[in-house]
């Protein structure tokens, strides 16, 4: 069973910094695309950043572009997103995702997490 968790999330002032996890489990990663997504009441969920397995390609949704990194853990199947300078517009649920192809399409991913709670006051 795959299971993906995620964690890190809490309240942080406007500017401040986060940096979020996702521990996952339950099969080999090694061929899977990790992504980050978030969704804000009332929204549609949005892809943040991605990055293959590897760690040889990355993603970003332009808006965090120079602000947020994904990157691989040295643990194994753990990925973090270090999310830098965050603005009260990007409260959101953060979600962490698993899927065959670098891509910006939450369709494209098959696993998600439960989500984590970031709430940046301003």
């Amino acid at each position: 069973q795959v299971q993906l968790v995620e964690s890190g999330g809490g309240l942080v002032q406007a500017g401040g910094s986060l940096r979020l996890s996702c521990a996952a489990s339950g099969r080999t990663f090694s061929s899977y695309v990790m992504g980050w997504f978030r969704q804000a009441p009332g929204k549609e969920r949005e892809f943040v950043a991605a990055i293959m397995w590897s760690g040889s390609r990355t993603a970003y949704q332009d808006s965090v572009k120079d602000r947020f990194t994904i990157s691989r853990g040295n643990a194994k199947n753990t990925v973090y997103l270090q999310m830098n300078s965050l603005k009260p517009e990007e409260t959101a649920v953060y979600y962490c995702a698993a899927g065959p192809t670098l891509a910006a399409r939450k369709y494209n991913y098959d696993y998600w997490g439960q989500g984590t709670q970031v709430t940046i006051s301003s």
